[in-house]
């Protein structure tokens, strides 16, 4: 069955039952999760429809309009990803060739090609914490990180969510180009798009932009978070945009709007049959995430920024493009509730998270030891009774689940719900559990438990 078609476009001088329906959600899920402000904007093809609300920033109580650009976090990544494939389709890189080749600084690690960088099966190590790399060069930055001593796994054979495959991939932008990355995404990419160039770091905005936001648990106020991104990790995380100018990109995506060739459109949403993201995602490909739902197939990409979460999503097969933003981390949850609300209301079914894995419990045996991503360090410790929890660089402890296919799930200690974790990998020479992926992220085990 198709979706259904919302009637309504966002024109004021004619509101439909459903936008004003979908606006009052919009106001109460934003209070309810205490978000100062957020966007929404639904493309069918055939009808927009766009809503906000709220406040851009509670400090200047600036308000959130249609125009305000959100810090995008890692929503920037297939920005940087369609920069590469356009200088692909020039012919002007080889996705299948060492990125070593275009960048000394990789190597250490020559096997690893551009084709891995965006798809993040290079098994490249996430990367140090922004104040880290602030203090660094770019080129110390990855001839640091992309060391074979460090790497996951042998590039091209799983998956690990990497900053630094991205850094890479915008220095790759920048050595090609001859331009650096923000100018060149703004060259290639936001300005045929229609979008106002904004960044992380821009002291001169041409645009309304919003900052981010905690919220303080205790009183319920929210204040402005200072967001904190080394210069060097932009191409990963430095865009700001609108629900708008998300919609636009994801038109461009399917091809509704000819900013991208279609080549370059169509190996975007190709997936790698290598990248098993547990708990992300359900596949993988040069800059894009694919979520199967209900039958049908999305791509998209989500982002967090310091106290912002955004979102796209993407369905080519039926031309539906959706787009979220909010100012605060409670928007993630908003983010959720909302699109029940849309499937409720428009037949528009997206997946706006993934689901806990589920299945048949297992014991976590041989599961317990140290396990390290570049730096950051994962212990998984196994209770009297044979529970297993995960404590991160040791945070506190969280309990998981663990399942007959090794799969896991990460237990909330306040609600008590199961939320998406990921999977232990056992080596098929030795049949020892060697590695575990958190939130897409893969870490080598070091020590036993």
């Amino acid at each position: 069955m198709p979706y259904a078609v919302p009637t309504t476009t966002n024109a004021p001088c004619a509101p439909s039952s459903l936008r004003e329906e979908l606006q009052d959600r919009l106001d109460t899920l934003a209070r309810s999760h205490r978000v100062p402000g957020a966007q929404l904007a639904l493309d069918t093809g055939t009808d927009t429809l766009v809503l906000h609300t709220g406040t851009a920033d509670t400090a200047t109580g600036a308000p959130f309009t249609a125009e305000t650009a959100v810090p995008l976090g890692s929503l920037t990544k297939p920005y940087t990803a369609a920069l590469v494939l356009l200088l692909a389709d020039d012919g002007d890189l080889d996705l299948d060739g060492s990125a070593a080749a275009h960048l000394p600084e990789l190597r250490g690690t020559p096997q690893v090609t551009v084709r891995h960088l965006l798809s993040h099966t290079g098994g490249l190590p996430t990367g140090p914490d922004s104040d880290t790399a602030a203090a660094t060069s770019t080129t110390r930055y990855l001839a640091a990180v992309c060391d074979a001593r460090d790497a996951l796994f042998t590039p091209g054979t799983d998956f690990s969510y990497s900053n630094a495959g991205y850094v890479a991939a915008g220095r790759l932008v920048e050595e090609v180009t001859g331009m650096p990355w923000h100018e060149a995404v703004r060259a290639l990419l936001l300005e045929p798009l229609g979008t106002r160039p904004a960044f992380i770091g821009d002291q001169a905005a041409t645009r309304p932009t919003a900052a981010g936001h905690a919220v303080n648990t205790a009183t319920g106020l929210a204040r402005p978070a200072r967001q904190n991104l080394a210069p060097l990790e932009a191409p990963a995380g430095a865009l700001l945009a609108s629900a708008l100018d998300l919609v636009a990109f994801g038109n461009a995506l399917i091809k509704r709007v000819d900013v991208l060739p279609p080549a370059v459109a169509e190996e975007m949403r190709r997936v790698d049959h290598a990248a098993r993201p547990a708990g992300l995602a359900d596949g993988w490909g040069p800059g894009l995430a694919q979520y199967r739902q209900d039958g049908r197939v999305w791509f998209g990409h989500d982002g967090n920024a310091q106290g912002t979460s955004c979102h796209l999503r993407v369905d080519p097969e039926h031309g539906v493009v959706l787009a979220f933003t909010g100012n605060s981390g409670g928007a993630t949850a908003l983010w959720r509730d909302l699109a029940a609300d849309l499937a409720d209301r428009t037949g528009v079914r997206v997946p706006a998270v993934q689901q806990p894995s589920g299945g048949r419990p297992a014991p976590a045996a041989g599961c317990g030891g140290v396990y390290r991503n570049g730096t950051t360090h994962y212990r998984v410790a196994l209770g009297p009774d044979g529970s297993p929890s995960l404590s991160i660089d040791g945070d506190l402890a969280l309990p998981l689940v663990c399942y007959t296919d090794l799969t896991c799930d990460l237990v909330d200690p306040v609600t008590g719900r199961l939320e998406p974790g990921g999977r232990f990998h056992r080596d098929p020479a030795t049949g020892t559990i060697d590695r575990i992926q958190i939130s897409g992220r893969t870490a080598r085990r070091t020590a036993d438990g």
